[in-house]
């Protein structure tokens, strides 16, 4: 039986007392362990789950020591079923379960009203798989659901894998994979550096995909938000279908097929050479793959991780991917801003978007906890990128008027 429509006015999290708990938090001895107290909707969270915070919290995992060891990690994975190629195309066990269902752009982002999705069944977590790879995001607020469902969650639109971070901060006693999301929890303190002057993608933030030097990078990414704060904060996406179907046939064409270079967030030491600067993990990847479900092409650059087109000198290289992403972060009409509330989720497919905070809040920056914002993020691990020629763009596909045949924006 399907999940019957409800309509929470606020996450089951907020009603769980939690005056003991931090009393028995307060008694941990900080000499012996390492523990920053998460936000009160967090420890709300946290102790309807049986999250044990009294060995330290975040918990880090042993960090590898070189470029080498994390090059290998993850490989050599399954072949990728998603999920979404078992959905019914009209979704109807899940659309006929919610309240409402709302669309928020023409070509990216829609919001399913009055489902939980811990309670969802396999056929409807196949349709909402389905939905993401369509829609590019979809987002559920007043979601009671901890973070052992949230990996669950996870585990089966990852059909078995997600992405165990080697050394991002994560919800301890899970066994990896559940990341957090909370600037205070993080070990470089990034937030006491950042700069409001410095322009939007000045090296301190902006526009990126995660996790792009993965031989399988993610898919399917769950960011659950516990405590965001009332103003600011949001979370912008951007559709890669889109942003393809923006370019020329012409440009299209040289890029189908081409392959980008692709680098990690973190550096680590070269094995062969200890004492030479850290070096970034890199991967390569095409330049524009094609989504498995939908069978639509994509652009798959973002600025912050990508830096080269393979085959290409770096002047050739940069002045078309300087290009792409200025269609890419530029166009307003192929994005989505989604404003939090506590107890929210949005799902997003990683394959085939970009997305960016807003970072116009500043909780951190005072040591606010409450004003900060806490969640928890689980990435589902996809197929190894891929690109078909014989697919098409979205806009082809579904012969979408205004996109095809359309003439130059100005001649010469």
């Amino acid at each position: 039986m399907a999940p019957i429509a409800i309509d929470n006015t606020q996450p089951a999290s907020q009603e769980v007392d939690i005056s003991s708990l931090k009393a028995a938090l307060a008694q941990v001895d900080r000499s012996k362990v390492d523990l920053t107290l998460p936000p009160e909707n967090t420890l709300r969270r946290y102790q309807k789950a049986g999250i044990d915070l009294s060995n330290g919290y975040p918990y880090f995992p042993p960090k590898p020591d070189f470029v080498q060891d994390v090059e290998k990690i993850r490989t050599d994975l399954r072949t990728y079923v998603d999920p979404g190629t078992r959905a019914d195309p009209e979704k109807k066990a899940l659309f006929g379960a919610a309240k409402e269902v709302r669309n928020l752009g023409t070509h990216i982002g829609t919001e399913i009203v009055g489902l939980q999705l811990k309670d969802l069944t396999d056929q409807q977590k196949d349709e909402l798989a389905l939905l993401v790879a369509e829609r590019t995001v979809v987002f559920f607020r007043d979601q009671d659901l901890s973070p052992q469902q949230q990996q669950a969650l996870g585990v089966f639109l990852g059909d078995g894998e997600i992405e165990r971070h080697p050394q991002a901060a994560q919800v301890p006693g899970l066994g990896g994979g559940v990341s957090l999301i909370w600037e205070q929890g993080r070990r470089d303190k990034i937030f006491t550096k950042r700069s409001w002057r410095v322009p939007y993608g000045g090296g301190q933030f902006g526009w990126h995909t995660d996790l792009v030097h993965e031989a399988f990078p993610p898919g399917y990414t769950h960011l659950h938000q516990d405590t965001v704060p009332e103003v600011g904060g949001d979370t912008l996406w951007a559709s890669g279908y889109a942003a393809y179907d923006k370019l020329s046939p012409t440009f299209k064409k040289l890029l189908d097929g081409l392959n980008g270079i692709y680098r990690s967030a973190h550096r680590y030491k070269d094995a062969n050479d200890p004492d030479a600067d850290a070096k970034y993990v890199t991967r390569v990847h095409p330049l524009v793959r094609t989504h498995p479900v939908t069978g639509w092409k994509s652009l798959f650059i973002n600025q912050a991780m990508t830096v080269g087109i393979e085959g290409l000198d770096k002047a050739e290289s940069d002045a078309i991917l300087n290009y792409l992403y200025g269609v890419y972060e530029r166009s307003t009409d192929i994005q989505v801003r989604w404003h939090w509330t506590p107890g929210t989720s949005a799902i997003w497919d990683n394959r085939i978007s970009i997305h960016s905070v807003s970072y116009d809040y500043d909780g951190e920056r005072h040591g606010t906890a409450d004003l900060a914002r806490q969640g928890t993020r689980v990435s589902s691990l996809a197929e190894k990128p891929f690109f078909d020629p014989k697919s098409k763009s979205r806009a082809e596909a579904l012969d979408l008027p205004g996109w095809i045949g359309t003439p130059d924006v100005s001649s010469y």
